[in-house]
């Protein structure tokens, strides 16, 4: 049997990545979910998803996709959230894939896009479930069945989930909201702990909950 691990937000922070991978070891039966936002705010957004594509020939990689992700994929599709992508760090995603170029367009940015890229971010999963552990970005909605749960807030939610019991049979595992520390409550543990604001980047291996930081 493998080891199970969820990891935190990355936000382009390559090195805590490429640490906290050094101490998982993680091996072809192993499963590593990422619970989203790999882009946005840190100095190596593309580097990332070139290393998460290279590492999921390395083991079995669950990609959940972040509210960052569902940003930037609007931005590169219709243009039309250029203010809002960009005042939560799109900017620093949209010059990893130009580099030197100017930017102009949302189109641009899309034409820079690698192909295995692309199949990256349209291979994004909403949630993931296992046995024990319901896996998302941001959280569900209160005592609404999961299947019944829309992607919004799956991508979104903060305090209405974090405050409140989930009324769910599972415990969620869930990003999105930074912690200084790790949140770890009855329904749900909470493994952001702010990697791209100085803070560790946070994995958790399941069932045991034990967990593994790099502290960058």
């Amino acid at each position: 049997m493998g080891r199970t691990f969820a990891i935190g937000d990355i936000h382009g922070c390559l090195y805590k990545l490429k640490d906290l991978l050094k101490q998982i070891e993680p091996g072809l039966n192993d499963t590593l979910i990422f619970l989203g936002d790999y882009i946005d705010r840190g100095y190596a957004s593309r580097d990332v998803v070139d290393f998460l594509i290279d590492l999921a020939d390395q083991a079995r990689c669950v990609f959940l996709r972040g509210n960052h992700e569902e940003m930037f994929i609007n931005f590169l599709e219709f243009g039309t959230n250029r203010n809002l992508y960009f005042a939560n760090g799109g900017i620093s995603t949209i010059m990893s894939y130009l580099e030197e170029a100017e930017f102009v367009s949302h189109s641009q940015v899309a034409k820079a896009l690698p192909m295995n890229h692309r199949d990256f971010y349209a291979g994004l999963k909403w949630y993931y479930e296992d046995e024990g552990y319901i896996y998302v970005h941001a959280g569900v909605r209160p005592f609404i069945p999961f299947e019944k749960q829309v992607n919004e807030d799956l991508l979104w939610i903060r305090n209405e989930f974090i405050f409140s019991p989930t009324g769910l049979t599972k415990k969620v595992i869930f990003g999105h909201t930074p912690f200084t520390q790790v949140l770890i409550r009855d329904d749900k543990i909470g493994i952001d702990t702010g990697a791209v604001y100085g803070g560790c980047l946070t994995a958790i291996c399941l069932p045991e909950e034990i967990i593994i930081q790099s502290p960058g």
